[in-house]
């Protein structure tokens, strides 16, 4: 493989290279995926040390350790304490921690600060960049934050948020964002926050933002879900148990047709040169690039 000699972020094939058998070659362990394209965001309740290490052994693609939502204020040291120990003892994952507002703020990320298997953190009801980048600092400036947007402030300033030191993707609170602004979940009533933050990543030149959970056991409903979440242009979701991360894997994912697509484009592109024919041959061509590296980081193979 080779850069992308148009400045897009992904690699091209060489000549001499044959993708189909690199595919099979990279079967994408869901573990070891990179949390820019991560998937299924799986949030687990902090007061469950005894469920952490199934559920990094889970098919999500990243594992939060909630301490904010999932957990009564009367239970937070503990579960801080709790999941502050796991990380230390050899467990990796991201934490979700208390918003900035908040007095648990503070603490959560003192006792985080320097855990070995700290991934990065999820910051509950993110609403300024300052808070982004003061949870950054407070955490040595060493590991990143994906901003948990759940208001019509923070939505508001979505641009301003993924452009903040130390941002790394945006996510959506859809069930707080509901309940502060009185909007319904119909697809169509969340279609605006869901563009705001995915122009508002675009702005910050940051990965697909993270759409809103589903709530239930319907998997029928949670593939319907991810499909809407892929519609609108966000390449994450958060899922609130196991089983869900295996469908919103799926769907959220290059189709084995696609990658057909793409090689077979990238292919003619190699084969005439590499020369750029007409105004619609870039955009294909951004587009093949893309759905070439998510084949190659989540093992998906051509139709053929």
């Amino acid at each position: 493989m080779s850069a992308d000699p148009y400045g897009n972020g992904a690699e091209v094939l060489d000549p001499e290279e044959d993708l189909r058998t690199l595919i099979s070659t990279r079967p994408g362990r869901h573990r070891a995926v990179d949390p820019s394209i991560a998937r299924s965001w799986l949030l687990v309740p902090g007061t469950r040390p005894q469920s952490f290490d199934d559920m990094a052994a889970s098919r999500a693609d990243a594992v939060v350790l909630d301490i904010e939502d999932a957990v009564d204020p009367s239970n937070k040291p503990q579960a801080r304490q709790d999941v502050v120990d796991w990380l230390t003892a050899g467990g990796r994952a991201w934490v979700r921690v208390n918003d900035a507002a908040s007095p648990f703020w503070a603490d959560d990320l003192a006792a985080l600060a320097g855990a070995p298997g700290l991934l990065g953190i999820m910051l509950a009801k993110t609403e300024s960049p300052d808070q982004v980048t003061s949870s950054f600092d407070r955490l040595r400036a060493s590991v990143p934050v994906v901003a948990l947007i759940e208001s019509a402030l923070g939505m508001e300033d979505a641009a301003h948020i993924a452009r903040a030191r130390g941002a790394f993707r945006l996510a959506f609170g859809s069930g707080d964002f509901r309940r502060d602004t009185g909007m319904s979940a119909d697809a169509e009533a969340m279609a605006y926050p869901r563009a705001r933050l995915v122009v508002a990543s675009r702005v910050g030149d940051l990965p697909g933002p993270i759409d809103g959970p589903t709530v239930g056991n319907s998997m029928p409903t949670l593939r319907e879900h991810s499909a809407i979440t892929v519609s609108m242009g966000m390449t994450g979701k958060l899922c609130l148990a196991a089983e869900q991360a295996p469908v919103i894997n799926e769907v959220i994912c290059p189709t084995p047709s696609e990658v057909e697509w793409a090689l077979d484009f990238l292919a003619d592109f190699e084969g005439r040169g590499r020369v750029i024919r007409d105004g619609s041959d870039l955009p294909r061509l951004g587009r093949a690039q893309k759905i070439e590296k998510l084949a190659i980081a989540f093992g998906v193979h051509p139709t053929s």
